[in-house]
């Protein structure tokens, strides 16, 4: 009686998780587009930083802020990071300056590196970030002081 209980638990969880992966609405691939991404307020200068910047542009949040070795790390981080997300905005303990974790930061780096592996086989890239040096490309507009303008 007790496995059957567990099984039909599992079929129903199974059921839920597929509707929401291919379901009508394709609510699985609209959260991955970076309108939905910006649907929280506390997310405009970063998506605006990603538009105007023109960096990187034609690709997606989760292609950069997502592991993308298998689908199924995928799956379970964009789960993980989106059930966080949602928590932390809903209940207003977020910061208004919206950093990036280590974990983060170490997805971020590899997929960089696998994207751009031509470019960087030549480069020793042990012990650094990829924003480093490349400072667009983290969601922040260059500031500008009076004494540089004038």
């Amino acid at each position: 009686m007790k496995r059957k209980k567990y099984l039909l638990i599992a079929g129903g969880v199974l059921i839920v998780f597929l509707i929401f992966m291919w379901g009508p609405s394709g609510f699985f691939y609209r959260t991955g587009e970076p309108d939905y991404c910006n649907s929280c307020h506390v997310m405009n200068p970063q998506f605006e930083a990603w538009f105007m910047t023109g960096l990187h542009r034609n690709i997606r949040c989760v292609d950069c802020h997502l592991p993308n070795d298998n689908i199924i790390n995928y799956t379970i981080w964009k789960g993980i990071d989106g059930m966080k997300d949602l928590l932390m905005f809903h209940s207003g303990i977020y910061s208004d300056d919206i950093g990036i974790s280590s974990h983060g930061k170490d997805v971020v780096r590899s997929n960089c590196l696998r994207c751009h592996e031509g470019m960087v086989s030549v480069i020793n890239t042990e012990d650094l970030d990829c924003w480093t040096c490349h400072r667009k490309v983290n969601h922040r507009f260059p500031s500008i002081s009076m004494a540089e303008i004038k």
